[in-house]
């Protein structure tokens, strides 16, 4: 069990652990993921490590021999427990966000049965609770608290230097009146303690736009992304929305108020993924996502968010925070704009809290820390609920001082890091001198990228469609006869080699074909 705080590479890590065990296994590699983005996110990262990932297998398919493994998801394992484990018996896995395995109870039945033969096991995660009391398979419980074997926190990223920025929380106060679903008024402040149930009537009427608390934060967050995109120019900004209509609305506002583009990410659009995979290559400055950008998403550009959802467990709030702090170069800041709701308060007061601790400044300590309440999502159905007005104050500011070695001066990157001994370097790795990965029953020679066998699969297809137009022969017995002739059993299980020399049975077939229609 790995921890490690967002932005401090376990994704790096835990390909290096895979690329030096893989060779001495005699199984293949699974990586579980929580989501269908972060499985591409995954099979991308693993090919510059020369480990090769099925993003789309199923078990109703083989998997080809030319390949180290496969990239999956929790869910898929609950549904396809006893397939998974026959291709990680004796090899190994990789669980990322771990602490998902217990989101339902099927999944971590699913973890159980499908790993328990791996002959390794890496475990995951930036933040390894739960806002439940779900235990997770195969990690080591005190009570009721998580002991990993290795732990990486944001006070040792930060101590190291350039690997995480220092975050900042501007945080915005307000008074905000509206409507409860019991029909009664209500007007308060975040100064003003009210229940559980009122605290989230009032956060959701400061998220909404019917007032003018959102958009003043976010006024002031454009503001702060433009200064930061003076001296990196394709520096981005993420919000965090609370439902699909809010995403929109939000890119709505950037774009008639502040004259300024912005993407939406939200799980129910099917294009999700590439919308994400575009923004995170552009120069784009905001994108508006819900329940996509929050966990694991790696776009390393951005440096400033809005955290502008009605979620409020630490889980996702760390989560959140962990999108824009990834250090890429420059002495900048990170900036996560948030209400002052106490729940967040406190939740920001103690990552400032490591964050002053481990830079040794001299900023006063002015967060008060109040115990969180106890988090809930708010899925009452507020069929009477209506947001009067809702206005913006900033309530903490945190001062800096022109001198500080963290100061916005990013052409100078940050202090050297510390010297490394002669100890450390020797555990240091040179991946340009890792030996080739090699795996069981390999037959077909060296492995090929993800690229090539999808530009494969797709020249295979056409050649199918040209041959059943110039043979009249269906479908089916086209690709009957070229698999007889290149060897394949099945074009899922086919290795690069095979697709390639399928590809060219496919064309001596249909040049032959075409010269018996021209001697006709």
């Amino acid at each position: 069990m790995a921890v490690a705080t967002p932005g401090a590479g376990k994704t790096t890590f835990a390909l290096t652990a895979a690329r030096l065990t893989l060779p001495r296994l005699s199984g293949r590699l699974v990586v579980v993921a929580p989501t269908r983005h972060l499985k591409h996110q995954w099979a991308n990262a693993a090919e510059e490590f020369g480990i090769h990932l099925d993003t789309d297998w199923s078990p109703l398919q083989g998997l080809p021999a030319d390949l180290h493994g496969i990239v999956t998801t929790y869910q898929q394992v609950a549904t396809s427990a006893h397939e998974i484990s026959q291709i990680v018996r004796g090899g190994m896995v990789i669980l990322d966000e771990v602490h998902h395995a217990g989101d339902e109870l099927a999944w971590g039945d699913g973890v159980t049965a499908a790993f328990s033969e791996a002959a390794r096991r890496l475990t995951l995660s930036g933040t390894p609770f739960r806002s439940d009391t779900a235990k997770i398979p195969f990690l080591t419980y005190v009570g009721a608290q998580v002991v990993p074997d290795v732990e990486y926190g944001y006070g040792d990223a930060l101590g190291d230097g350039r690997v995480v920025r220092p975050v900042f929380f501007p945080r915005y106060g307000g008074h905000m009146e509206w409507t409860a679903p019991d029909g009664s008024e209500v007007a308060a402040s975040f100064d003003d303690a009210l229940p559980r149930t009122l605290a989230n009537q009032r956060l959701r009427a400061a998220l909404s736009l019917e007032g003018e608390w959102l958009p003043t934060v976010l006024r002031h967050a454009h503001e702060q992304l433009l200064q930061i995109r003076q001296s990196q120019p394709d520096a981005g900004g993420l919000v965090i929305a609370s439902d699909q209509d809010h995403a929109q609305a939000i890119a709505r506002l950037l774009r008639t108020r502040f004259h300024s583009r912005a993407t939406v990410a939200v799980s129910e659009d099917s294009d999700a993924s590439n919308k994400i995979t575009q923004f995170s290559n552009s120069s784009d400055p905001w994108i508006v996502a819900v329940r996509m950008v929050s966990e694991g998403v790696d776009i390393p550009r951005l440096r400033v968010g809005v955290h502008a959802t009605t979620t409020t467990t630490e889980l996702f709030f760390r989560q959140a925070v962990g999108r824009i702090v990834r250090y890429t170069g420059g002495r900048g800041k990170a900036y996560m704009f948030v209400p002052d709701d106490p729940r967040l308060r406190h939740f920001a007061s103690s990552i400032a809290e490591t964050r002053r601790h481990r830079l040794e400044t001299a900023l006063d300590d002015r967060e008060e820390r109040e115990a969180p309440e106890q988090p809930v999502e708010d899925d009452q159905q507020l069929s009477l609920f209506a947001v009067h007005s809702a206005t913006a104050i900033e309530t903490d500011v945190e001062d800096f001082d022109p001198e500080d070695i963290f100061a916005d001066h990013e052409e100078g990157g940050f202090d050297d890091a510390p010297p490394v001994d002669e100890d450390d370097a020797a555990l240091m790795i040179d991946l340009t001198l890792l030996p080739p990965v090699a795996i069981a029953d390999q037959q077909s020679g060296p492995v090929n990228s993800r690229a090539e066998r999808e530009r494969l699969r797709s020249v295979n297809s056409q050649w199918v469609r040209d041959l059943v137009t110039v043979t009249g022969l269906g479908h089916a017995q086209i690709n009957a006869e070229l698999n007889r002739i290149s060897g394949v059993k099945k074009v899922s299980e086919a290795t690069v080699q095979q697709l390639a020399r399928r590809a060219k049975g496919a064309q001596d077939w249909f040049d032959k074909e075409r010269r018996r229609s021209s001697v006709r």
